[in-house]
Formats: structure tokens, C-alpha cells, sequence
């Protein structure tokens, strides 16, 4: 069964000029790591959230090193070229996390249709990834997942290189999230919207995973009607916006 397909369809609007549509997705970006920061995610900088350049797309987007994800702001953000460096708003050098880089720019070169990708080490996404299994449709939330999910089963839990990166886009294939072993939870979208609201509905499923260990699966009829029907309306989006409103006081 082919990978169901979550970016068709998106109800998110897209600016058509490139420079409003940065300066969109760079405030986006900077949501998207203070609502890490409000679940407590990220405390000791274990993470990251990266977007594709509207009009240079083998550039990506993501936090300066040092800066807190709860203080980030769209000029916290730094472009990162090809070759991992990075430059500010300004054009002068910059640092960044430098495990960004070589797991996110390889899903970014191998994937045109994603925008951005999430990652970071959660309170249940990481002892899932311990137990190295994808999410199993036990609960409503996690038929979302129901074969689109990819487990990055491999023992390079410290991703040192882009070939660390690059076996991480290849497991990832055509899905949009993925386990990676004994590490954590990543997702993709076509928007930092996307990506991080997907980010925390799939944390939610590995939650209702790893505490119901005597739980009964959801049919795979059942699931893909149930999935069919929660992503028709822009999931992801959806879910960011409600949650920028309730945890940071986003209108």
C-alpha cells in the first residue's frame, strides 16, 4: 500500500510573493520552536525546526545557535546554504546546530515536496523510539499515521554527517514522519504549520502508544477511513493555529 499522501489539498494560504511568503514562514518558524519550548521541549537545545527558502529551495532556514527556543524570533532565524554555512538577516556569518543540518538537508534535497521538518527529543516520542516501533492505530489521533510512518532502524543514534542524513531521507521515502531508532520523533509538511502541528498530534499518538500496552488496533479499514476524513481539512495547520492561540496568545 502506497504511503497516504497528507500534503494534497492543504487549506493553508500561500503568499504569492516570495518575500511575504518568508517573512510568513520565518514568523512561523519562530511559533513553532517557542510551542516546543511551552511543551518543554528543547530545554537543553535538543532539536530543530527547518523551512525551505520560497526562492532559493536548496537553502533552508532554522534557530541561530544559542538562542533559546522560547525567546526565538523571526530574526533569530539564519539561512543555511547547501554546504551547512550559515549567514544572519545581515548577510554576516552565523552558528547553528550543526545536527540540523545534516539530518534535515538531506530530507530537503531528496524531498521537493517538503517545506519543513521537525525533530526534537520528547517525553514520549523517545522512549517509543526506544522500543524502535512506528505508531500503531490505537487511539483516534494515531490512525493519522496509519502507514506513514518510517522507522529509521539504524545505530547511528548520534547523527555526525550527511550520510547519517541521507539513510534517514531514504527510510523516510515518500512518508511524512518518521521513528528514528533509539533517538526520537521527526515529521515533515509542506509548511512550518504543518510540520510542527503534525509534530505534536504524532507526540500525542506515541503517548496513547507506549501507556496502553494491552491496547486493541484499530482495523485498517477503520483507520484509513478515520485518517481520510482527519487530514482532509489541513490537520497540521489546524492544529498549530489552535495551539499558537492556547499557549502563546496567537490570534
Amino acid at each position: 500500500m502506497n504511503a497516504h499522501n497528507h500534503f494534497a489539498d492543504r487549506g493553508e494560504p500561500v503568499l504569492d510573493d516570495p518575500e511575504a511568503e518568508r517573512t510568513r514562514q520565518l514568523e512561523n518558524l519562530a511559533l513553532g520552536y517557542q510551542l516546543f519550548a511551552a511543551f518543554r521541549w528543547g530545554d537543553m537545545g535538543d532539536g530543530h525546526i527547518t523551512y525551505r527558502d520560497p526562492e532559493r529551495d536548496d537553502h533552508m532556514w532554522l534557530l541561530r545557535h544559542g538562542v533559546s527556543f522560547d525567546r526565538a524570533t523571526a530574526a533569530d532565524m539564519v539561512l543555511v546554504a547547501p554546504d551547512g554555512s550559515a549567514v544572519d538577516h545581515a548577510g554576516e556569518p552565523a552558528r547553528i546546530n550543526l545536527t540540523a543540518y545534516y539530518i534535515h538537508h538531506p530530507i530537503h534535497q531528496a524531498r521537493p515536496d517538503v517545506g519543513s521538518a521537525a525533530h526534537t527529543h520528547t517525553q514520549w516520542g523517545t522512549p517509543l523510539a526506544a522500543e524502535r516501533r512506528v505508531i500503531d492505530p490505537v487511539s483516534q489521533e494515531s490512525t493519522v499515521f496509519y502507514d506513514d510512518v518510517a522507522l529509521f532502524d539504524d545505530e547511528e543514534v548520534q547523527i555526525i554527517s550527511t550520510d547519517g542524513g541521507k539513510r534517514i531521507a531514504a527510510a523516510l521515502g515518500e512518508k511524512s514522519s518518521a521513528v528514528l531508532a533509539n533517538h526520537g520523533l521527526l515529521t515533515t509538511g509542506p509548511t512550518v504549520a504543518a510540520a510542527v502541528g503534525l509534530f505534536v498530534m504524532m507526540e500525542r499518538a506515541a503517548e496513547v502508544n507506549m501507556k496502553a500496552t494491552n491496547a486493541l488496533p484499530i482495523s485498517a479499514e477503520s483507520a484509513i477511513r478515520a485518517r481520510t476524513d482527519l487530514t482532509a481539512n489541513d490537520t497540521g495547520w489546524n492544529i498549530f493555529r489552535w495551539l499558537t492561540k492556547r499557549h502563546l496568545g496567537v490570534d
